[in-house]
């Protein structure tokens, strides 16, 4: 789709710096997005352009107005989609999807465009690049790797805005259950399993 095109090159614009939420994880949820809505028979059109536009507004997680960024990328999203003479049908499908596809705001999607976005979007948090992903924005952020006395929380509360390590317990391991379409919870138990093999050498490694 021609329209497609535009999105990506309007969006690409938009992009920030933030490792997590960059143009190369937009394009990694667009690929998601594409797979789930050809597997669910979802409106292709919807699930894409949500896609490109869900981070069009990102703050980093540690700037206070980070819980804010799904709302505001929906209201530039609409505004986008409006010059690009989107019905406002397609326009409202789309911005509900984008606000409400964050894993902060604990809400299942009402649609199966939003639903995809959101599996989508958590895909990309899991597996080999979701590795990748959460040590960029731990040496981004200037987090510690680990915590020396219980790296893996096995009696504390993971506390992720001290120690990286702690974000796949109070996040990361706990995407698997909470996918939306049946597809997704396959493709989830995959990356789940990567996540939790990593974890494994990383004990062997650290451990004495």
């Amino acid at each position: 789709m021609k329209i497609l095109e535009q999105l990506k090159d309007e969006v690409k614009n938009l992009m920030g710096n933030d490792p997590a939420h960059d143009y190369e994880h937009v394009i990694r949820v667009f690929n998601n997005a594409k797979k789930l809505a050809l597997k669910e028979n979802a409106n292709e059109k919807l699930v894409l352009s949500a896609a490109l536009l869900h981070d069009v507004v990102s703050y980093p997680k540690y700037d206070k107005r980070s819980n804010t960024s799904a709302d505001k990328s929906a209201k530039l999203a609409e505004k986008i989609l409006k010059k690009h003479k989107f019905s406002k049908g397609e326009i409202t499908t789309i911005s509900d999807a984008i606000r409400s596809h964050s894993f902060s705001k604990h809400k299942k999607p009402s649609t199966l465009e939003g639903q995809i976005l959101q599996d989508a979007d958590r895909l990309d948090a899991l597996g080999a690049i979701g590795i990748a992903r959460v040590f960029s924005v731990g040496g981004y952020e200037k987090r510690h790797i680990y915590n020396n006395l219980d790296p893996f929380c096995f009696n504390r509360k993971p506390n992720d805005k001290k120690w990286t390590l702690d974000h796949f317990y109070k996040k990361l391991l706990l995407l698997e259950k909470n996918m939306n379409t049946k597809s997704a919870k396959i493709e989830a138990t995959k990356r789940t399993t990567i996540l939790k093999n990593y974890l494994e050498d990383l004990k062997r490694e650290i451990q004495p």
